[in-house]
């Protein structure tokens, strides 16, 4: 029998299998991120009042900061654990940080064009492992919105129908997949179902790890603040368990998007680490990062 769920409802699982992605409306109280916000400004360089001081329109900023998800956001944590298949399968703890992922107008001198296999840079997260069918380096995808993520202002898109062709890809090359090999534009031309996501500051979308996705224009000229934080299994996912209600609900989209009951998957090669490119870029920013937050709090007022 499946194990049952501490916060999932029978129809969010449901939906998961189908569609590849949850959300956790008001996982956190937006309030709690509001110096983490201010000081992301600061590392920007720009005025947040002023856009026309926003030349650089996407930033990735590094984690200084981070938080305990358990306790900051529980239903959010609930809720990857249940689709995970429980709390003892998941590599603690879980952080959220401040490495903001920052969409400042990108694309905003052209007409807003809607998610579609015409739209660039479909990918799938984790540039930081060779990827294998039952790799443990990401068990979810996670979006948490630390601000409001509005129709045609930055949302994600996402291919909700991705994961069975990211499954057989990856059953098709048990050596393992380095995240630059994914013929991503054939693997987006498979699918269909296409969503823009939205939400409030405070909601947390988790998104099977297969999941391909893109960013999208933000036309509005509003600041999107969104992080991956990255949730690791212990073990590699199982996809031949004796029973078969210990299948998470992460491996059951699997073997269903492969078309059958069970697999005994063994990678061909070593799981490897990687330092991506992103990490680079990252420290090549942190030293004017330090300058103007020490600039910053020089002149704040003590007390």
């Amino acid at each position: 029998m499946p194990r049952a769920y501490a916060q999932l409802t029978e129809e969010q699982a449901g939906h998961f299998l189908e569609r590849g992605f949850v959300t956790v409306p008001g996982a956190f109280d937006p309030a709690a991120a509001r110096p983490w916000i201010a000081d992301a400004w600061l590392r920007f360089g720009y005025d947040r009042d002023d856009p026309e001081s926003w030349m650089q329109k996407r930033i990735h900023l590094a984690a200084r900061s981070r938080v305990d998800a358990r306790a900051f956001a529980p239903a959010a944590w609930r809720c990857a654990a249940d689709l995970a298949g429980g709390q003892e399968r998941l590599r603690l703890p879980w952080q959220w940080g401040d490495s903001f992922i920052a969409n400042l107008g990108v694309g905003g001198d052209r007409p807003w064009q809607p998610p579609s296999p015409d739209v660039g840079g479909w990918h799938k997260d984790g540039d930081f492992f060779r990827h294998f069918l039952d790799s443990p380096e990401q068990a979810l995808l996670t979006f948490v919105l630390w601000t409001d993520m509005r129709h045609k202002g930055g949302g994600t898109f996402v291919a909700a129908d991705s994961v069975p062709v990211v499954a057989r890809f990856l059953a098709e090359h048990p050596e393992g997949v380095l995240p630059g090999e994914f013929p991503y534009a054939t693997m987006i031309g498979q699918c269909r179902d296409f969503v823009e996501m939205t939400g409030k500051a405070g909601d947390v979308v988790l998104l099977h790890p297969f999941t391909l996705h893109a960013t999208s224009q933000n036309v509005l000229g509003v600041a999107r603040l969104i992080t991956n934080p990255a949730l690791a299994l212990r073990e590699p996912m199982n996809f031949s368990r004796p029973d078969a209600g210990d299948f998470s609900l992460v491996e059951r989209a699997i073997l269903r998007g492969l078309g059958v009951d069970r697999l005994g998957f063994v990678p061909a090669a070593p799981r490897e680490a990687i330092v991506p490119e992103r990490v680079r870029r990252q420290q090549a920013r942190a030293a004017a990062e330090d300058a103007r937050l020490a600039a910053a709090r020089s002149h704040r007022p003590f007390g």
